[in-house]
C-alpha cells in the first residue's frame, strides 16, 4: 500500500520532503567494472565487444554477424502484426510532425556599430541510440529517439540493441526501418556504449549517444561524456497525477499503474482535494494489481515509492509539483490550463481528464524521453535541439573594429593578456584597409 499524506497535518512538510528526497535507484558500485569494460573496448575493439556479448548475452557473434543486415531489417515488417505496424507508422508521422516545428532558424544581422553578427545551426554528423533489452520490447523508444535526430538532419544514425540468446523482436527492427535508422547492431551493455564512443574496426564512432539503459549503461554514458555528447542519465520513470472527483477512480488508478509497471523503482503520486476520491483510487489500484500481468513489479513500485497526497485546494498542488519536478504530470481536472500556468518544473504536462500519460508514450507527438529524478528543474525532454549545434558568427570591417575594438583592448590590458591586446591594437593602428 502506498503512503497517504494529508497537507492538513502538522507533519506534512517533513513527510513530503522525505518523499521527494527519497532515492529510488538501487545504488550499485559499477563504475569500476564499467571503466574496465570501456578501457578494454577502447584497446581491443571488436574482440572485446564480442567477448562481453558472449559472456553476458549468451550470443556468439563475429565481426560480420554483429550487424543486422538490411534484408533482416526490411523483412522484420513481414513478421509484425498489421494493426501494430500501422500504429507504428502513424505514431512516427505524428512524432515527425511535432519535431519539425522545433527546427530553429539561422540569424544574421548588422548591429549599430557595423558589426556583422548571427548564428548558424548544424546537426551532429552521427548519433548512437541505445535501445535496452529489458523485460518489455520498447520499440516506441526507437521512434522517440531516432525521429528527432533525423528531423535535425543527423546523417548517420546507429542503434545498438542487445539480443540475449539471439532473439530480436521484429517490431524493434521495424521501428528502426520506419524511423530511418542507418545501422543496427546486436550488442548492448557498457560494451555497446564503448563501441559507439570509441569506435571499433566494425563500428565507426558517433558524436552523441542517446537512449536509456540500466546502471551499467548509465555509468558508461557518464564515463564517455566528453569523448562524445550524451542526452541525459535517466533514472526510474515517474508520474504525478492531479485529479479531482470528476474522474473515474478506475482511470486514475490505471494511470498510476501505467508508470508503476515499468520498474519496481518507478514512482506514481496522486494529488487530490477529495479524501473520499483518494480512497476510491487506492482501492482501485489494489483491485487492478490482482489482474495486471506485470502486477508484481507494479505492486513493489506502488508499495515502496507510491504516494497519495490530499490537499485542501487544488491550487496548493502547484508548489508540490514544482518541488517534485516530475517526469510526467497529469492534470486531470476541470481547468488544467490555469494550474499548468503555475507549474515551472515538469518534463511533460498532460492537460485534462482525457489526456492520459500513456498517449505521450506512443502517439501524441513529443518525445517520451524526459528528465527524471527532479532533473526537470534544469533540463528538458529529448528534442531536435539535442542533435543540433549553434555556431556564432562575428564579422568586423575597419569601421566596426574602430567602434568596438578600443573596449576590447582596454579589457585585454586590464586582464594582463598582452597578446590579446596586441591582436587588436595592431589592427587599430594598421594603415591597411
Amino acid at each position: 500500500m502506498a503512503q497517504k499524506l494529508s497537507a492538513k497535518t502538522s507533519g506534512f512538510a517533513t513527510a513530503f520532503s522525505a518523499l521527494v528526497q527519497k532515492g529510488r535507484e538501487e545504488k550499485l558500485s559499477v563504475d569500476g567494472v564499467v571503466g574496465d569494460v570501456l578501457a578494454n573496448v577502447r584497446a581491443r575493439g571488436d574482440e572485446a565487444v564480442l567477448e562481453y556479448t558472449a559472456r553476458w548475452d549468451g550470443l556468439t557473434l563475429t565481426a560480420e554477424t554483429i550487424v543486422f543486415s538490411r534484408t533482416e531489417i526490411e523483412a522484420a515488417a513481414m513478421l509484425c502484426d498489421a494493426e501494430t505496424l500501422t500504429a507504428l507508422k502513424s505514431a512516427a508521422q505524428r512524432i515527425r510532425d511535432y519535431h519539425e516545428r522545433q527546427l530553429p532558424k539561422d540569424e544574421a544581422y548588422t548591429d549599430a556599430s557595423g558589426v556583422r553578427l548571427g548564428w548558424r545551426w548544424t546537426p551532429v554528423d552521427s548519433a548512437g541510440l541505445y535501445v535496452p533489452g529489458g523485460t518489455a520490447p520498447l520499440f516506441s523508444s526507437v521512434l522517440m529517439n531516432a525521429i528527432p535526430a533525423k528531423v535535425a538532419g543527423v546523417g548517420r544514425l546507429v542503434v545498438t540493441m542487445p539480443t540475449p540468446g539471439g532473439q530480436a523482436n521484429p517490431l524493434m527492427l521495424a521501428a528502426c526501418a520506419i524511423a530511418g535508422v542507418d545501422e543496427v547492431y546486436r550488442i548492448g551493455g557498457a560494451q555497446a556504449i564503448g563501441a559507439l564512443a570509441y569506435g571499433t574496426k566494425t563500428i565507426a564512432p558517433v558524436d552523441k549517444i542517446v537512449g536509456p539503459g540500466n546502471a551499467y549503461v548509465a555509468s558508461a554514458k557518464k564515463q564517455v561524456f566528453g569523448t562524445v555528447g550524451i542526452d541525459m542519465v535517466a533514472g526510474p520513470s515517474e508520474v504525478t497525477v492531479v485529479a479531482d472527483s470528476g474522474n473515474d477512480p478506475e482511470c486514475i488508478a490505471a494511470d498510476l499503474l501505467a508508470q508503476a509497471e515499468h520498474d519496481a523503482s518507478s514512482q506514481s503520486i496522486l494529488i487530490t482535494d477529495d479524501e473520499a476520491f483518494a480512497d476510491k483510487v487506492m482501492a482501485a489500484v489494489d483491485s487492478q494489481l490482482k489482474t495486471l500481468p506485470r502486477g508484481e513489479t507494479a505492486a513493489k513500485s506502488w508499495q515502496n515509492h507510491g504516494a497519495v497526497i490530499v490537499v485542501g485546494q487544488l491550487a496548493e498542488a502547484a508548489a508540490l509539483i514544482n518541488d517534485i519536478a516530475p517526469e510526467h504530470l497529469e492534470l486531470a481536472i476541470e481547468d488544467p490550463d490555469t494550474l499548468a500556468g503555475h507549474v515551472r518544473h515538469a518534463g511533460a504536462i498532460f492537460l485534462g481528464r482525457h489526456s492520459p500519460e500513456a498517449l505521450g508514450d506512443y502517439v501524441a507527438g513529443p518525445s517520451h524521453v524526459l528528465p527524471t529524478s527532479g532533473a526537470a528543474r534544469f533540463s528538458s525532454g529529448l528534442g531536435v535541439l539535442d542533435f543540433l549545434k549553434r555556431t556564432s558568427l562575428i564579422g568586423c570591417g575597419p569601421e566596426g573594429l574602430r567602434a568596438i575594438g578600443p573596449g576590447a583592448l582596454a579589457m585585454a590590458r586590464a586582464e594582463s593578456l598582452d597578446a590579446h591586446a596586441n591582436s587588436i591594437s595592431l589592427r587599430l593602428n594598421s594603415r591597411r584597409g
